[in-house]
């Protein structure tokens, strides 16, 4: 048989069945926040994956979409003593409320119109982060507690709420992974291959771009909810176009298309970031060489090139 349990194949299995049992134990090498800077990373990149790797849309802003999530997030813990679940959904639902009114506008687009609106539209959230009260301009919010799980269990501690993220990260990736194998997941393969042809096949178009639109948006807003109650704070950093080039980067570097390359893609951007953060103003530097590198050598990424070599999809 080709495939097992929910539709993954017995490589996909295997893979996954790695990737959690490096979740339980990674704690105990590695220090938990680090780990969930990763895995909110990681979320964020899937996001941005179901979009460009099976939607074929090239968004240059969805930065806007991850930091209206953190600012969110933040403002309902702080100011108004939301729970956790109640931040994360709130970040997303705002950012898929954002996705849908932004998506109907760049969707009528293609191709680097698209990703010049979508670039253009995080610009103006941008410029609204700095003037809007709520979000306390170039301050952010600051001192954002950690709110309890359901009202009831404190996660004031650091390995308490690195369960909780790990938990939404697997939510949302097994989110992904079913949309991809469904029906809608393989008309949104369709028009990525031919849009025309689908078209001429009576499907909406323009309808399916959307719907991949905001819920991409919806998982990118709730994976910056998660950061926010992870780090106490929500800043502007998260809502530039930077952020929205390194998540094109950290996906790229992964693999497009793929299941498990956005997350590995997190890994080793986030893993360079910590560990060239000495060289201070040549992180950046440091940073294109080895991705112009990596490119050069994974032209589908490093899980698409794994996947390749050992003829199989991950």
């Amino acid at each position: 048989m080709n495939t097992t349990i929910w539709g993954f194949s017995r490589p996909q299995v295997v893979a996954l069945l790695v990737m959690i049992a490096l979740f339980v134990v990674a704690p105990m090498m590695v220090y938990p926040v680090f780990l969930m800077k990763v895995l909110c990373f990681a979320l964020f990149a899937c996001a941005f994956n179901l979009l460009i790797g099976y939607a074929g849309l090239l968004s240059f802003g969805h930065s806007a979409y991850f930091g209206m999530g953190c600012y969110l997030a933040a403002y309902g813990a702080k100011h108004w003593g939301l729970s956790a679940e109640l931040c994360v959904l709130l970040g997303g639902s705002v950012a898929a409320g954002m996705g849908l009114v932004f998506g109907a506008i760049a969707i009528r687009r293609q191709g680097i119109y698209f990703s010049m609106i979508t670039l253009a539209l995080a610009q103006f959230t941008y410029f609204l982060c700095t003037q809007m009260s709520f979000t306390g301009g170039e301050d952010g919010i600051q001192q954002v507690p950690r709110p309890a799980l359901l009202g009831v269990l404190p996660l004031t501690n650091d390995m308490a709420i690195y369960w909780v993220v790990v938990g939404v990260f697997l939510l949302g990736f097994f989110g992904i992974f079913r949309v991809i194998h469904s029906p809608f997941g393989q008309v949104l393969k369709a028009i990525r291959e031919n849009e025309q042809r689908a078209i001429s096949l009576g499907y909406r178009v323009e309808q399916y771009k959307l719907m991949a639109f905001v819920l991409s948006t919806f998982i990118a807003g709730a994976a910056g909810g998660m950061k926010s109650l992870v780090f106490g704070i929500a800043t502007l950093s998260d809502v530039t176009w930077q952020a929205s080039g390194t998540i094109v980067l950290t996906t790229l570097l992964g693999g497009l298309g793929t299941i498990f390359g956005p997350v590995v893609g997190a890994v080793i951007v986030n893993t360079l970031e910590f560990y060239l953060a000495p060289f201070g103003s040549w992180v950046t530097i440091t940073q294109g060489v080895i991705f112009v590198a990596c490119v050069m050598v994974f032209r589908r990424g490093v899980i698409g090139e794994l996947g390749a070599k050992l003829k199989v999809a991950l």
